[in-house]
């Protein structure tokens, strides 16, 4: 489990394609401070397992499912990426409960500078717009924020100083892919719904 507060600023160093999947190498710092075998990172709000690292780069093995679901599949030597440690139950929550499994890709649609923040609209995958509510939650490349408008195909986020110049939010343009992962919470609230586990008997009024 992640916060959705980016810890550092990574870069890919190395892709190598092994048919139905890869293998990411990234330089980082912080992240491999207390680094070990099989711990989890997030990758652009991606969680990913260290399968090896030498203390100034860390691979991590992609299956075509993930490839399939992020934009990881289009990653380049060079790209910066978000990066995050798996919270310990000492860990601050600073952001909300982030799972690093994307719900889908979304589009930088339109940036709208401000003389302190920037408004940034951000297109949704068809259907994931009922996850969505005005001042909810939303991970966009592993970085917790809350939505400021929801709309049907697309919500607004404002991104403070702090988001960017510390995450690739700050030089997304429009049209470049974004992972989004909207609030665990939801997702859960509506399967209970739908399979009749919430009623007016279990509720007080």
């Amino acid at each position: 489990m992640f916060t959705g507060i980016v810890e550092e600023l990574g870069t890919v160093e190395r892709i190598e394609g092994q048919g139905d999947a890869l293998r990411l190498t990234v330089r980082a710092a912080t992240v491999l401070e207390d680094v070990a075998l099989g711990d989890s990172i997030a990758v652009n709000g991606c969680c990913l397992t260290v399968a090896a690292t030498d203390g100034e780069t860390w691979t991590a093995d992609v299956m075509q499912e993930t490839l399939d679901k992020t934009s990881l599949q289009g990653a380049r030597p060079g790209d910066r990426v978000n990066l995050e440690r798996a919270v310990t139950v000492s860990t601050r929550l600073g952001g909300h409960i982030v799972q690093g499994h994307v719900d889908g890709v979304g589009t930088i649609i339109a940036r709208t500078p401000s003389e302190h923040w920037e408004v940034v609209e951000v297109s949704l995958p068809e259907g994931m717009g009922r996850y969505l509510v005005d001042k909810g939650s939303i991970t966009v490349d592993g970085v917790s924020l809350t939505v400021v408008e929801a709309k049907q195909d697309s919500f607004t986020v404002s991104l403070i100083p702090e988001t960017l110049a510390r995450t690739t939010l700050g030089g997304r343009q429009p049209g470049d892919r974004v992972n989004l992962e909207v609030d665990v919470i939801a997702k859960h609230v509506e399967k209970l719904l739908a399979s009749g586990h919430i009623n007016k008997e279990n509720t007080s009024e």
